[in-house]
């Protein structure tokens, strides 16, 4: 009697989503449009475009640029800024890199460098000219979109409102983007003069994100 030949394994469905933010990823890794700006600045350094777009996260950061120590490693917020903002949204750091779960998205994909005083220079707005709307096109999935910083503010909400202003109206925004300050150390002063950050919109955003996550 012949031995029963084994049954074959279904080979596993490709996901055209995800497909589709690989080969953008790619593109956008490869991108070299902003050179020559990066070149004449301080740092003299070369592009290294840092994403993390997802074809299932329900919970997108839209963030301003990388630092330095992120255009180092390759992974956003992976600084002192990145500790805070983890705390704010109630989550540790395994979560927070779960591309499944949260997607990534600054404003500019590259670390701008720094000025001749050695402050950061702001993002380059060519990059979200480029590339921003192909990227939140390939996630409509994305349920709560928060707005990291006065840069990405500007971008989405536009009109001439400060920082301060945009983020004491959070509700007013709702179910739309939420405005967050930046969580850079350089805003500890900003947070003690606005305790009702911490003590309204936090607890809401840590329990919105609870329920996404």
């Amino acid at each position: 009697m012949s031995a029963r030949a084994p049954g074959r394994v279904a080979a596993p469905t490709p996901d055209p989503a995800a497909a589709r933010i690989a080969a953008l990823e790619a593109e956008i890794a490869a991108c070299r449009a902003c050179a020559g700006r990066f070149a004449a600045t301080r740092t003299a350094h070369a592009p290294r475009p840092v994403t993390r777009i997802s074809s299932t996260a329900r919970l997108l950061i839209a963030g301003q640029a990388p630092g330095a120590r992120v255009h180092a490693s390759g992974l956003p917020f992976d600084d002192r800024s990145g500790d805070r903002l983890r705390d704010w949204l109630g989550v540790d750091r395994e979560t927070f890199y779960d591309r499944s779960r949260v997607a990534i998205l600054p404003m500019a994909f590259c670390f701008p460098g720094y000025d001749a005083r050695g402050s950061d220079l702001p993002p380059p707005p060519l990059c979200a000219q480029l590339w921003r709307e192909r990227a939140l096109a390939a996630m409509p999935q994305v349920e709560l979109t928060l707005l990291v910083g006065a840069h990405a503010q500007a971008w989405a909400l536009g009109g001439k409102r400060n920082l301060t202003e945009r983020v004491r109206d959070w509700r007013d925004h709702l179910p739309g983007p939420i405005p967050l300050p930046h969580p850079s150390w350089r805003n500890t002063a900003w947070l003690r003069r606005n305790p009702w950050f911490e003590e309204e919109l936090v607890p809401w955003l840590r329990a919105r994100v609870s329920d996404l996550l």
